[in-house]
């Protein structure tokens, strides 16, 4: 008689566990179908998280030696987390611009205006592989630049 309850139990437990997980499913569908502001409100505070802390790179798109490092420690000074620093693709770059990678172009243009970067030279490529908020290329203009 033992054997014929325990097959019966097993199907009795299985069952309750899929009838579980069924309704924790439906559940997740219909918070998400009727309640999309819950989850639009963590993106809304993630986003502004973000903007309270600007990581940048500085890259030298001029030549000049040790210019990413002088700006690296400008930048830091004036409250600006560089995660990195270093030499561009080539160093005939003229005017100095920022390439805005988050999709938060608002953190490139603060950055912008920090360095009196004209908005215009502000760059939208955004990357969902890349942790950094923005880069700037420092060009042969780099003495006209706020924060020397």
């Amino acid at each position: 008689m033992s054997q014929s309850r325990n097959p019966g139990f097993f199907l009795n437990a299985v069952i309750g566990f899929l009838s579980l997980l069924l309704l924790v499913l439906l559940g997740a569908f219909f918070t998400r179908m009727f309640f999309p502001r819950i989850q639009n409100t963590r993106s809304n505070a993630q986003a502004q998280l973000i903007s309270k802390v600007i990581q940048v790179e500085v890259l030298n798109g001029c030549g000049v030696p040790g210019i990413a490092s002088r700006y690296t420690r400008i930048l830091r000074k004036n409250g600006f987390d560089v995660v990195e620093s270093g030499n561009f693709d080539n160093f005939d770059v003229t005017h100095t611009f920022i390439v805005d990678h988050s999709g938060h172009i608002e953190n490139a243009r603060r950055v912008a205006r920090a360095l009196g970067v004209n908005p215009k030279r502000v760059i939208e490529e955004r990357s969902k592989d890349y942790y950094l908020d923005a880069t700037i290329v420092v060009g042969s203009d780099y003495n006209s630049l706020k924060l020397n």
